[in-house]
């Protein structure tokens, strides 16, 4: 598997282990509603072929599926991965560009080979101590650590330490030979000690212990740090997507997982 293929089911790896709280499947096109978790969360993924003059109805649908549940919709636009022409369409009605990722991918092989410098404990769903950290950088959020209980492939969640003290997480996925990296956060008195080099290798050597040979991650093109975290660990970006967003008035920020 290669080129848009890969990417497509990357990209579904990703929204499966980020499972909005409704999912419809409209001919391929994943229509996600996930109120109060991270925007992306609840995207629209428009994998599934659609004709030109087809673009205007399916955009509809989606449209009428936000409404039914009180909001509106934004598209995650994946060159060579989505009906050719949907951006233009988007555009003409009147939906607006944001954020630019990379999905990246990596050898497992060469991620185990990180060599530890702090404790990372491991354990199979998220701990106080997890989510404390996480919610310490990202805000709090029920709905976001209810959406961790709807994942059903193998999960892991990584804590790194620096003494007692949880400094750094980040959680795996593994799902059909890959493992998706999500959620890596680093506490700011904690940045650049190495803390999210060892959550990475942690993480890497539960994939392998599971059966994935390759891991990938999904970051934004404006996160500097982390991309040259994940650059330096051995990811490659193998595509460049974005968003159009119907919204009128800019959302809250948020981070990548």
């Amino acid at each position: 598997m290669e080129g848009a293929e890969l990417v497509k089911s990357l990209q579904e790896r990703a929204a499966r282990a980020q499972p909005a709280e409704r999912v419809k499947d409209a001919d391929g096109w994943l229509l996600r509603h996930a109120p109060h978790c991270s925007w992306w969360v609840g995207t629209v993924l428009p994998h599934g072929d659609a004709r030109r003059d087809d673009l205007i109805g399916r955009v509809v649908e989606a449209e009428e599926f936000y409404a039914a549940h009180g909001t509106t919709p934004c598209f995650q636009i994946t060159p060579k991965a989505c009906p050719e022409g949907l951006d233009a369409v988007l555009e003409k009605r009147g939906y607006r560009r944001r954020g630019s990722v990379s999905l990246q991918t990596a050898s497992v092989a060469r991620l185990v080979e990180l060599a530890p410098t702090l404790k990372v404990r491991l354990d199979e769903r998220p701990t106080r101590p997890w989510y404390d950290t996480w919610q310490a950088v990202n805000g709090d959020s029920r709905a976001e650590y209810a959406m961790l209980a709807r994942v059903e492939s193998p999960s892991v969640y990584a804590s790194a330490l620096i003494g007692d003290e949880v400094v750094a997480v980040g959680r795996a996925v593994a799902d059909t030979g890959w493992a998706g990296v999500f959620s890596m956060v680093t506490l700011p008195r904690a940045r650049g000690r190495g803390a999210a080099r060892n959550v990475l290798a942690a993480l890497a050597g539960w994939a392998a212990a599971n059966s994935a040979d390759h891991m990938y991650l999904q970051v934004e093109r404006d996160n500097g740090p982390a991309l040259r975290l994940y650059e330096r660990a051995g990811f490659t970006g193998i595509r460049t997507y974005h968003y159009r967003d119907a919204h009128l008035a800019v959302p809250a920020k948020g981070t990548m997982p």
